[in-house]
């Protein structure tokens, strides 16, 4: 019954700005932590960014200061604002639900959306 969507994936070149959005349905939006995570060709998948009920957030080193993670509980939608996007930010990005705990490093999600690819040329 959970479904998660991502949108807002692109082609953009270094320095440019993509922002990725993920409807959810399907459960309490507003009550779990929610997050985002990449994944490129021949890499592993790493944490990029979460963001608890409360608001807090947390952040992978590597995007820390050029991307931005919220919420809309009325809409039950999350966001990713990415800025300053360099090569190594291209990866499929993947929307999840209910990360247990709410860190990049630690969560781990009850569900996962399909992925919205960003591809930036440098």
């Amino acid at each position: 019954q959970v479904q998660l969507m991502e949108s807002g994936g692109g082609s953009v070149q270094t320095g440019g700005s993509l922002r990725l959005s993920c409807v959810a349905s399907g459960f309490t939006f507003s009550s779990v932590c929610m997050g985002w995570f990449r994944q490129a060709p021949g890499k592993e998948r790493e944490g990029v960014a979460t963001i608890d009920s409360d608001g807090t957030t947390n952040y992978a080193e590597s995007v820390s200061g050029r991307f931005t993670v919220s919420r809309d509980n009325v809409m039950s939608i999350l966001y990713l604002q990415m800025k300053s996007l360099k090569a190594e930010d291209t990866a499929l990005y993947y929307c999840a639900s209910d990360l247990g705990p709410c860190t990049v490093d630690a969560g781990t999600p009850l569900d996962w959306g399909q992925g919205t690819q960003v591809t930036v040329s440098s």
